[in-house]
């Protein structure tokens, strides 16, 4: 079975509500439907990335072709892990945990998108919740970090309500203007002594390796 060249098909994160875990092509299509439908409201640009500027039809693809191209790039030293967010069996959105030399920094970044029909309903925060879990008690990180617009008030939100602090800020170049971003952190003291969602992970060990982590 495909699953057993790459145990990342198998893992699962569960809160009180969402399911996260890879979606199949069907699932994937299912997602990019909802992106080409809009993941923000009109005039609004939460993402350095300017893939929600597109058609309907260019935003579908992009979703496709990232998702594709950060299994294919994937590497123990450079990863992007992607997982869909399932609402009552359904796909709603998606998250992403990358990390450079994590065996060596054991840090990770993290982002995401919901549905704009899914949003403002805490969703965001849970699926948030699921990835720092991972990253903490199953991947033993030792800091998370986020970059976020300023004006991006939602995303601001759920990274102060996992705690994350405050750690400069990051100026980056958005059609021949800067633009600039809060840095955010939060370090494995901070995750551990605050009150958390309660997250079950399954299908962790053997994806081990594909991490940089060793069992």
């Amino acid at each position: 079975m495909i699953a057993d060249l790459w145990p990342l098909l198998n893992l699962r994160l569960t809160t009180e509500r969402v399911v996260l875990r890879s979606p199949n092509d069907d699932e994937l299509a299912t997602l990019a439907g909802i992106a080409a439908e809009g993941v923000h409201a009109p005039g609004e640009r939460p993402y350095l990335v300017p893939w929600t500027e597109g058609t309907p039809g260019e935003r579908a693809v992009y979703v496709v072709q990232q998702h594709w191209r950060r299994r294919g790039e994937w590497t123990p030293e450079s990863w992007e892990l992607e997982l869909a967010v399932f609402l009552d069996g359904l796909p709603v959105g998606m998250v992403a945990v990358r990390a450079r030399d994590f065996r060596v920094r054991r840090e990770v970044k993290t982002e995401s998108w919901l549905g704009i029909d899914y949003q403002r309903r805490g969703l965001g925060t849970e699926a948030r919740a699921a990835l720092l879990h991972l990253a903490f008690a199953e991947l033993d990180a030792q800091s998370a970090v986020s970059e976020v617009f300023q004006d991006n008030a939602a995303s601001q939100g759920v990274s102060r309500r996992l705690g994350y602090r405050r750690d400069g800020i990051s100026r980056d170049v958005r059609d021949d203007d800067v633009v600039v971003s809060d840095r955010l952190r939060l370090d494995r003291t901070e995750w551990a002594s605050s009150a958390r969602l309660s997250v079950a992970a399954s299908g962790v060990a053997p994806c081990l390796p594909l991490f940089g982590v060793s069992g």
